[in-house]
Order: C-alpha cells, then structure tokens, then sequence
C-alpha cells in the first residue's frame, strides 16, 4: 500500500540522528533475528551481526547500535544459540558455564550460514561483528574464521578461556581449537577492537583484557599491521558496554565508510 505525506511533515517512523530506519524480524537459515536496517529504498553497504552476552536475548540489543542503520548498514540481532527463542533447545545436564560455551559453539557454527542469508537478503556487501560478554567470544572467534568478516569489536568479555568448570570433551576441544590466548595470530589482519570496563566483576580487566590483548598486539606487530588493533578499558564501567564503549564501537566500524 502507497501512502502519500507530506513533505514538512511526514509520517512519523524509527529515527536516529534524525535519519529514518526500519525494524524487520527475519529467520535467517533457522536463526530467529531482528534486524535494524535503511529505510525501505535506501541502499545497505555492509551487514553487521550483533552477538548479545549469556542468558540475554536479541530483543536487549535493539537500538544499541541503530544509529548504524541510518549510516547504510543492516544490523542484524540474533539470538544465540540455546537463547531466546531458542531456549527450548538446550540439552540436559548442561552446568551454567558449559551451556554458555555449547551456545557460542553452535553459533559460531552456524554463523556462516546466517551470514549467507544475510547477504542473500541484502547484497555480498562487507560483514562486520560486535559482541559482548559471551557474544564476544563469538566476535573473535568469527574474526579468526569467518574470511567475510572484514571489522570484529569483542566488548567486556576475554581471551582467556580458561574453564576448569567445562568437562565435556566436545567443549574442551571447541576451546583449545579456538582459545584466543593461543590463536591470536590467526584474526591478522582483521581489524579488531577489544574494550572493557575498568571497574568489570566478570573479567577484572588486568586478568583478563591485559593478556588478551598483549596476546592480539604481539601477532599483529609480528604482521606488520599493528594499526589494525585498537583497544580501551573505560574507569568506573562494570560489565555492561556503556555509551562510550558503544561510540568508539561504532567509529571503528564506521572508520573506512
């Protein structure tokens, strides 16, 4: 349906920065997503997957990083694995920190599918990610694997991955495979940004963010590209990614556009 309007005054409709967006609920190669995007005839030059934290949703992530969508990206909001509406999924005797990492390990596994739908929808345009708290194991995960991914932001969360708690030896193989600590060198020479919360309970930034991000310098000065890594921790911020967190998140992404 065609609806005129007026041009001094149109029809009032999702904006940010005074730009309009639209909001669109997807199910993209089985993954229930929202996805935050330019407004219908508007064109969309890059996709950015947005990974939430452990036992949140998609729906936490809305408007978070919108103003994006206003700049020509289609922010795509998952829900994680075994999250959401997928909550129904998680097998039984799962303890709480094994079931995050079964969630990040199905997600990253079906993230390469997810990414095909999307640009199925929107075009082979560029792939960003951002994750936080458990989202950003994703994020560097998909960093180090997923050759589409052209921007990765992990925020509050860890390189460490040091899990006494996790006994499933599917598990154990997913972090020795993948452990950032020890597999920096393979997210060269995706740009990368890691920001944390100087005051954060979850990952007290000096045993958690000084060695991850010692681990990514070392690699990246080892490749020539020590400019493709940027970090910050930000005082008095717990484990939540705050406004400013969130601004330089969206200067990095939006730095070459």
């Amino acid at each position: 349906m065609t609806r005129a309007f007026h041009p001094d005054d149109p029809h009032a409709a999702p904006l940010v920065g005074g730009e309009p967006y639209a909001v669109e609920r997807h199910v993209l190669a089985g993954v229930p997503c929202l996805i935050e995007r330019p407004a219908p005839g508007r064109e969309v030059r890059a996709v950015c997957a947005v990974y939430h934290g452990a036992w949140a949703t998609k729906e936490g992530k809305l408007g978070v990083y919108a103003a994006l969508a206003a700049r020509g990206a289609a922010v795509v909001l998952p829900d994680a694995a075994l999250h959401g509406e997928r909550h129904s999924d998680t097998p039984p005797g799962l303890n709480a920190r094994e079931y995050v990492w079964e969630s990040v390990r199905r997600t990253v596994a079906e993230a390469p599918a997810l990414l095909d739908a999307a640009q199925a929808t929107y075009g082979r345009v560029p792939v960003w990610v951002v994750g936080s708290s458990m989202g950003g194991y994703v994020a560097q995960t998909l960093a180090r694997t997923e050759t589409r991914v052209t921007r990765a932001a992990a925020l509050i969360t860890s390189g460490v991955w040091h899990e006494p708690e996790v006994r499933r030896p599917d598990l154990q193989a997913f972090l020795e495979r993948h452990r950032p600590l020890a597999h920096a060198a393979d997210a060269v020479p995706t740009p990368l940004f890691l920001a944390s919360g100087g005051a954060d309970p979850v990952f007290p930034p000096e045993e958690h963010h000084a060695p991850t991000v010692a681990a990514y310098r070392a690699a990246y000065a080892a490749a020539g590209r020590p400019d493709a890594l940027r970090e910050a921790v930000y005082p008095g911020v717990g484990h939540y990614t705050s406004v400013r967190m969130r601004d330089a998140t969206l200067a990095f992404l939006l730095a070459d556009n």
